[in-house]
């Protein structure tokens, strides 16, 4: 068919002066009415564009947003136009319109080529795409016409235009049942007035296909071209009588044709037409576009669920406040998303919507601006939604900006609700119904992650809740925190200083990710330890008392009454070991029930508490282990770096070699805790010569196990039942290696070593890994990703597996006999998307008028009938009642694997210990030469010497190190009072020397050529100058509280550095304090170390003291160039200076800035009475101050100068 000219070439323009009156005789001859409506334009005006005829997919009547465009006269025009004698051509969703009754309710249609929804989605938007069982859709019996690609709204809304209000603004108008079908005639007629939304699209001729022969039934898409109106389709009397209902404002009532009018026709202003807005509302704002205040005015004045507003110390930030008349107006989706929302006013929430996940409102807006995530919106609320298989993706970078992230799942599949409403005799209300069964599934948070992909690294995560009091006037902490991943809970409750010693060592050695503290009841001293030690992505969480951070008691009650534990032989709860223990102390009670109520608040209580692993921790472990307090580990940077706070350089960096997650985690322990008992730390130096020197133990071990999974988290997540089946099979693989493994050691078991013991000692893993042999299909559940079980295990299953092959059977049945009805052997079938089992016929082959056409192609059609029907719906819902029941199944192979699991713990336990003895060897045999066992002594003396020592950690970054020796205590003086220029390396001996304590009391190798020393009991440091503006403390406070807690905690067996002291104050009070503080530890406490300074003064105050040996870093002074030569080496003596000008002079500094310096340094060298001591001392009159002040304390009878004090006081009085 040819192309249909425009409006205007099938209409000459003409310009007639004024109409002329015809005799009534002459009706017979007068044309159709719609023929009469032709108008011409004035001749003087230019000719209109023509008007582009509304495309196939605009919804019927829809009003031009152009009408503006045409061109209009200035004055009002004498001219008649001439109406089109074009019929109305009714929209795809319109056909069948004239031969029935528009009383109907509005019905959905399809969205406009322009006003359709864009979907940013890689997927789908299906809310049944998860469910391969869906309920049959009749389909036309017409060939399928391609649609354009558009997002359809879920099909679990069930919701119609009259429950929600207005329609939305993509769907098409249609007539309401107030709009009788002479209204939709006359406005067939005055559709040519209007512009279609597409004239300003390209004009380019469309191809169209052709037309089939016509049918009984009409097609469901008619072409551009439209028949003339015909008259039997409306009689001349209705035809008027719709005429006379046209306002005296229409442009239509002004050229009504009476023929019964003998005036002659005046001429007539024509009047631009009035177009009456019948054919759609307003078009609605998008959601996305307008501020949420506007359509949730309650949004505009957040208050929490007890309306306390955000300022209020009473205010939950983590709920939010909807009036009662909201609830009212809410469709039932957004009923079911507020009722979740609203309790997690604070989380960002991720919402299953068939393939998707979608975030609303507030949540949107963070997705959008954070990651440029597509904003649109659904129902009344703006929206963004990512694809369900990237969800984890998602998850982990809102978490990674410190959010909390809940996920809501659906609970059932389309099919599954109709099952469930059809058996359910108590079914709900109506409108209850419409909604598919959603629930909170989990809460994620930064410090409670369980799932291994999630997690950074292999490293514990902890989240920690913390209970602060007072008993007897000190502070007092009740301590427990959990690594969810593990399902390994920590208990602790200590008394501590007034520096809160422990509890800064606690939160260095933790590092918790995630806190949990009572409100307005934490310290400001606890809240700054906190603040100044943890990252800034640490999640703080502020819980009530009472209501939210429970006392001891409910806490017992509840874990009393709550099932989490396995019950004894009298059938009462059997708390674990650790945790009996800790019944009766009420500060750790009352942080373990804050943790427990937050953790059930996650969803995560049952699954974590239920493992029963409680294990007590000891900040300070002061029998049998070597304390690294909290400063300690920083300065040392054993775990951190002091420059970007990362692992680059540290020591745990340096002698963690292990291969196994578990191993590392365990591994980081015995680093925070060395040995103190020589017997230990000797067994595991065996243990290290032993791997060293035959090395097939440690090959065969790293070869084998370098690729094994977290068992330690995974046994935890199929404790839970929430394991993957393909992270299932590489726990039983993993399990299955280690056995393996095993087996290939077993010729090293049996002696009297630590690795013999360990081997030796190891589970037997064959009886409980036999069953899983042949459980199940493991091909099928690492591709599949379910677990089949082998026929035989599970009798459900099995029935319901030959309950479907029966029903397919019957199927098969079915296609044979109609195969022999049709006489046609090419029948089959086949499925289109959910519409399966369809049979496929040629279309040369005549089928039974009862058959439903489905779908077709080009040569061959698709058809249902009622017998194929219904096997079909049995054999959807048998696959859907099988569904549920292989998680059923997954559900008891969990629950079998999970009667082991001692089993398991103790075979991980003793792979990640052989794993950390392995790391020992490795890190050992790395350190090059020369390296050397420690060799530790037992006498009452404390000695530490290393010859030929070198740092290390600095062994990669620096090719020619130089070594140095270390001397404290046994023959020597106990405290090296250490001088020397800026930059000399005075820093790194001290450093170096904890860092080779600390390695040879793990059990590791040291850089050096020999070692021998005592076991240190505790290594406390005071290095660097630094201020800390959070705590409110200068740079002087912070030495002088650093100090405080070496002079009251250091012991014989200590092991101190001291670096310059007092260089944050003048030199007055700087001096004074560094003469103070190195007598008292070389004189009262007895500990051994290193005192740095730059006041080489104390030299010569300290000269005969027996316990102070002067000492320095050697260089080489070029005084013409004012250069200084650093040689690195320790050497006995006394520093003849700082060389502080040398060193600007080195810097750039101006010589004349630099000699006005020294000429200052020289008249003002510390103080004048510091120079006449000096010259005292030089002439052998010079008493120093300490020995004087122990003097006149013995002589009053006081006690404080001790028995070590006189000792050490007689010795100077003889050196004197």
């Amino acid at each position: 068919m040819g192309e249909r000219s425009s409006p205007a070439a099938r209409t000459p323009a003409k310009t007639p002066s004024t109409l002329k009156r015809q005799p009534s005789s002459s009706a017979g001859t007068q044309k159709t009415i719609v023929q009469f409506f032709s108008k011409s334009a004035n001749a003087s005006r230019s000719t209109p564009k023509p008007v582009a005829s509304a495309p196939d997919s605009s919804p019927c009547l829809r009003e031009s947003t152009r009408i503006n465009t045409l061109p209009r006269a200035c004055q009002p025009s004498s001219t008649t136009s001439v109406l089109s004698s074009d019929a109305i051509e009714p929209a795809s969703s319109q056909e069948n319109m004239a031969g029935k009754t528009l009383s109907g309710p509005p019905l959905p249609s399809s969205p406009t080529r322009k006003s359709k929804k864009r979907v940013n989605y890689a997927e789908p938007s299906d809310d049944e795409d998860d469910d391969p069982f869906v309920r049959l859709r009749a389909s036309s019996t017409r060939r399928r016409t391609k649609a354009p690609a558009a997002i359809v709204d879920d099909g679990d809304d069930y919701e119609d235009v009259g429950s929600n209000g207005a329609a939305d603004e993509d769907d098409g108008w249609y007539p309401s049942s107030s709009l009788s079908r002479r209204s939709l005639i006359l406005h067939a007629d005055m559709l040519d007035f209007i512009i279609s939304d597409e004239s300003d699209a390209p004009s380019q001729p469309k191809k169209r296909k052709r037309r089939e022969p016509a049918k009984a039934a009409q097609s469901r898409k008619k072409s551009n071209v439209s028949s003339p109106i015909k008259e039997e389709q409306y009689d001349d009397d209705e035809l008027d009588e719709a005429m006379q209902d046209i306002p005296n404002t229409s442009t239509a009532q002004q050229w009504r044709y009476d023929p019964d009018n003998t005036a002659p026709a005046a001429s007539r202003t024509a009047i631009a037409p009035t177009i009456r807005r019948l054919t759609e509302p307003k078009a609605k704002e998008k959601a996305h576009v307008r501020e949420p205040e506007d359509r949730y005015p309650w949004l505009a004045n957040i208050v929490d669920i007890n309306k306390k507003p955000p300022g209020d110390p009473d205010h939950d930030p983590s709920t939010v406040y909807i009036p009662p008349m909201a609830w009212n107006k809410f469709s039932p989706f957004e009923k079911q998303y507020w009722e979740i929302k609203q309790k997690l006013w604070d989380t960002v929430v991720f919402f299953k919507k068939g393939k998707f996940y979608e975030l609303y409102e507030n949540d949107a807006t963070i997705g959008h601006q954070l990651f440029d995530l597509k904003l649109t919106d659904r129902v009344n609320m703006r929206m963004v939604g990512v694809p369900e298989s990237s969800l984890d993706m998602w998850v982990n970078q809102f978490v990674a900006k410190g959010y909390k992230v809940a996920r809501v799942d659906q609970m059932e599949s389309a099919l599954g609700k109709e099952m469930r409403e059809r058996d359910d005799t108590a079914a709900k209300s109506k409108k209850a119904d419409k909604i598919i069964r959603r629930e909170l599934a989990c809460i994620l948070t930064g410090g409670t992650l369980v799932d291994g992909s999630m997690l950074q690294d292999d490293l514990a995560t902890y989240c920690a809740s913390i209970k602060e009091s007072t008993i007897d006037g000190k502070p007092a902490f009740g301590i427990t925190f959990v690594d969810c991943a593990t399902g390994q809970f920590f208990i602790s409750e200590f008394e501590d200083d007034v520096d809160l010693t422990k509890f800064e060592t606690f939160v260095a050695q933790t590092s918790p990710r995630e806190l949990i503290l009572e409100k307005s009841r934490i310290s400001i001293k606890a809240l700054r330890i906190l603040k100044n030690n943890t990252s800034p992505m640490t999640i703080w969480n502020y819980l009530k008392s009472g209501s939210e951070f429970w006392d001891a008691d409910m806490s017992r009650r509840e874990l009393d009454t709550s099932g989490y534990f396995v019950k004894d032989d009298g059938g009462a709860e059997a708390w674990p070991h650790a945790l009996a223990q800790a019944r009766d102390k009420n500060l750790l009670m009352a942080a373990l029930g804050a943790l427990v109520q937050y953790l059930r608040m996650l969803k995560l209580e049952t699954d974590l508490l239920s493992q029963g692993n409680f294990e007590w921790y000891t900040p300070i472990r002061r029998n049998g282990t070597l304390v690294l307090d909290g400063q300690t580990l920083i300065n040392l940077e054993v775990f951190s770096n002091t420059v970007n706070g990362g692992p680059e350089g540290t020591l745990f960096a340096l002698l963690n070699r292990c291969v196994t997650p578990f191993g590392k985690r365990l591994f980081r322990q015995w680093v925070c805790h060395p040995l103190c008992d020589i017997m230990r730390i000797n067994e595991r130096l065996d243990a290290v010569d032993m791997l060293n020197t035959d090395r097939g133990v440690r090959e065969q071990f790293t070869s084998q196990m370098t690729k094994m999974p977290d068992l330690e988290r995974l046994i935890s997540r199929i404790h839970a039942a929430s394991c993957k089946p393909e992270d299932f099979v590489r726990v039983l693989e993993g399990f299955e290696q280690i056995e393996y493994t095993m087996g290939l050691l077993g010729s090293f078991g049996g002696g009297n070593g630590l690795v013999d013991r360990l081997l030796s000692s190891m589970p037997n893993l064959n009886d409980p890994l036999s069953y899983w042999k042949t459980a199940f299909d493991r091909k099928k559940a690492k591709d599949e990703k379910i677990l089949i079980p082998q026929r035989g295990i599970e009798e459900d299953f099995d029935n319901s597996q030959d309950r479907i092959e029966e029903i397919k059977q019957e199927l098969q049945a079915v296609l044979g006999r109609k195969k022999a009805e049709l006489k046609c052997k090419t029948l089959k079938f086949t499925d289109v998307g959910k519409e399966i089992y369809q049979v496929e016929a040629p279309k040369s082959v005549k089928v039974p008028s009862n058959w439903r056409q489905m779908s077709a192609t080009s040569s061959v059609k698709r058809y249902y009938f009622e017998e194929l029907t219904d096997l079909v719906r049995e054999l959807q819902e048998a696959e859907e009642t099988h569904s549920q029941i292989v998680k059923e199944v997954a559900a008891r192979f969990f629950r079998r694997f999970d009667a082991d699991y001692e089993t398991w713990s103790q075979s991980i336990r003793i792979i990640s210990q052989l794993d950390c003895l392995i790391s020992l060897a490795k890190a050992s045999s790395s350190l090059g030469e020369p390296s050397c066992r420690p060799h530790f002594v037992d006498q009452e003396r404390s000695v530490v010497e290393f010859e030929e020592l070198r740092h290390p950690c600095m062994l990669n970054a620096v090719a020619d190190f130089i070594p140095n020796n270390v001397q404290l205590g046994g023959g020597s003086a106990k405290i090296n009072l250490l001088t020397g220029a800026n930059a000399a390396g005075k820093s790194t001996v001290l450093r170096m020397s904890c860092i080779a304590v600390i390695m040879a009391q793990i059990g590791c190798y040291i850089p050096a050529t020999s070692a021998r020393l005592t076991p240190v009991d505790r290594i406390m440091s005071r290095l660097g100058a630094n201020d800390n503006i959070f705590a409110s403390q200068s740079t002087f406070f912070v030495e002088l509280s650093e100090t405080k807690k070496i002079l009251s905690e250091a012991t014989p067996r200590s092991l101190v550095i001291l670096d310059e002291l007092g260089r944050g104050t003048s030199s007055y009070d700087g001096v004074a304090v560094a003469q103070a503080v190195l007598h008292h530890i070389a004189t009262h406490v007895g500990c051994v170390g290193f005192f740095a300074t730059h006041y080489h003064s104390l030299a010569t105050e300290f000269e005969n003291h027996p316990e102070v040996q002067p000492r320095r870093m050697q260089i080489h002074v070029d005084e013409e160039q004012r250069r200084v030569t650093f040689l690195y080496r320790l050497e006995d003596g006394v520093a003849e200076g700082s060389f502080g000008m040398h060193c600007a002079a080195m810097c750039g500094i101006s010589s004349r800035v630099i000699e006005r310096a020294e000429v200052a340094a020289r008249e003002w060298e510390h103080t004048s009475r510091l120079k006449e001591s000096l010259e005292k001392a030089k002439s052998g009159c010079y008493i120093p101050l300490g020995i004087l002040s122990d003097v006149s304390s013995l002589l009053q009878g006081s006690d404080i100068v001790g028995k070590e004090g006189v000792k050490v006081l007689l010795q100077a009085v003889e050196t004197l």
